[in-house]
């Protein structure tokens, strides 16, 4: 039987803009295409999944025509967007080199200043997935914590993705994993390098958590106090932006859950919706 109801994203609705280059020389001009589309981790995760399951975006953007433009894109991409209007909408430059790896500079704007959700944006929410970029915010912390605490108390399940390995060393390892353990996650999703920065190939999660480990081309892991699940991808895509990869295996994996499938089945789905993205800019689906 189906897990039924809402896959939610709470956090972030950014304009990304991404720079496509085949080399990088500080001080100097450097040939690129510019291209500018709708981001955020959050939002990316939502439009990859609603094509699969009900899916929701809750944030908060500016008020004003960047907001609007993002709000209006994301709704018709299917989703269904609650967001808190004021301040001024984040903007994530992404730098992409020859290899399609990544380097990002996130403004987060108001993403980072989500005040608490409204309980009725909550109400139907199966999955709540939080991208850890918002939980150390001083106004978006506590109201991603309650919004979690909110959706749990139903009988909902939390997913978190650790986000970034640069978040995990500022923070410091035992303070993000402390943080990641009070939202109560069902699912950790981490990238290999940001699980080697906490710790998540040594032992394993507690009873009532699945770590989901993500590594490019090779195989996802998904770890939990039963035993290991490995899937490698069906077959080695075309990589030149590597962008938003992540928040579509993260969809294509929690739209599987929610139709009840096995953590294989999860994991290949992860893969297949993750194949999608990584020759189109940023978070765009080819």
């Amino acid at each position: 039987m189906a897990r039924a109801a809402v896959l939610a994203a709470i956090g972030d609705l950014l304009t990304d803009v991404v720079v496509w280059t085949d080399r990088i020389r500080l001080g100097t001009d450097n040939p690129s295409s510019v291209h500018r589309c709708r981001g955020g981790s959050a939002a990316n995760v939502a439009a990859a999944a609603a094509s699969l399951v009900p899916a929701r975006f809750i944030g908060r953007v500016g008020d004003g025509p960047a907001g609007d433009a993002l709000v209006a894109e994301l709704g018709a991409a299917g989703v269904d967007v609650r967001v808190q209007r004021g301040g001024r909408t984040g903007t994530a430059i992404v730098v992409v080199d020859a290899s399609g790896e990544r380097t990002m500079f996130p403004d987060p704007g108001a993403s980072a200043e989500l005040a608490p959700v409204d309980p009725a944006w909550l109400a139907d929410v199966a999955v709540l997935h939080v991208p850890a970029y918002g939980v150390f915010a001083d106004v978006a912390g506590p109201s991603l914590r309650d919004s979690a605490e909110v959706v749990r108390g139903a009988g909902g399940v939390v997913s978190v993705d650790v986000a970034a390995v640069s978040l995990v060393e500022t923070v410091g390892r035992e303070r993000f994993a402390a943080a990641v353990d009070a939202l109560g996650p069902a699912f950790v999703f981490a990238n290999r390098d940001e699980a080697v920065a906490l710790g998540m190939l040594e032992g394993a999660p507690a009873a009532a958590c699945t770590w989901v480990i993500k590594d490019g081309v090779r195989d996802a892991v998904a770890r939990s106090a039963a035993g290991e699940v490995r899937v490698a991808p069906e077959v080695s895509p075309e990589v030149r932006d590597t962008t938003g990869a992540g928040d579509a295996f993260a969809a294509g994996f929690l739209a599987a859950w929610m139709q009840a499938k096995a953590l294989e089945g999860c994991l290949a789905a992860g893969h297949s919706l993750a194949a999608t993205v990584l020759a189109t800019p940023g978070a765009e689906r080819g």
